[in-house]
């Protein structure tokens, strides 16, 4: 019991945002992704990256080497930021198979709108990949040029634990979850997991039981 608790209070066991990636696919360079470069801009207050593609694909009009893409990378308490306002349009509401077997996630929003960015015209609608890369104290040891090291295996994160600290996350003071599957009542392929608290909306079935923003 001592070592449990001393795991939980371990600061180097802590998860913490290392980095937040937003992208922008249009498919085709010229002036659409040049606007698309304008909303990162906006958005972050930093200068995009464009991506490049590696193939050629003929259907699709892409040649190897086309820019068809911008991403800007986040750090600190603008990511933080950024990602609230993500979470807040989706409703904090996320899949199971939205994180990765190594503790990232990512989802998408159809409006770039929603972030609270003023409409142009000029500029239009566009969609937006988020993509979450958690880490613990000790991870950048995998990144040094020089005597790089590797990550104990213990100190990974996993998918369990990635979903955990979305909840705590995204839910603080809220009473621990109760995990169960059960089927959406208009989608028998969509499970959410759910916990009885009577403080939260009622769900379909009028009972006292609330959506937790997790699912499958």
């Amino acid at each position: 019991l001592r070592q449990d608790q001393g795991e939980k209070e371990n600061p180097m066991r802590e998860l913490r945002i290392r980095k937040l990636c937003l992208n922008i696919c249009v498919g085709e360079s010229g002036d659409r992704l040049t606007r698309a470069a304008k909303v990162l801009e906006q958005l972050t207050g930093q200068t995009p990256v464009f991506s490049k593609a590696r193939y050629t694909v003929r259907s699709f009009g892409i040649r190897r080497n086309e820019k068809i893409a911008v991403h800007c990378t986040v750090r600190g308490a603008k990511a933080e930021e950024i990602l609230e306002k993500g979470l807040k349009v989706r409703e904090y509401e996320l899949r199971k198979n939205n994180f990765s077997d190594t503790g990232n996630f990512g989802f998408g929003i159809q409006e770039h709108i929603d972030l609270g960015i003023k409409y142009d015209p000029s500029i239009g609608i566009y969609g937006l990949d988020f993509y979450v890369v958690l880490g613990r104290p000790g991870f950048s040891i995998a990144d040094k040029k020089r005597r790089t090291g590797c990550i104990g295996a213990k100190h990974r994160i996993s998918k369990e634990e990635a979903m955990r600290w979305f909840q705590q996350k995204c839910f603080p003071g809220r009473p621990k979850p109760e995990f169960r599957s059960i089927a959406w009542a208009h989608d028998p392929l969509v499970v959410r997991l759910w916990w009885d608290s009577s403080h939260m909306e009622t769900d379909f079935r009028g009972e006292g039981r609330g959506w937790l923003g997790l699912g499958v």
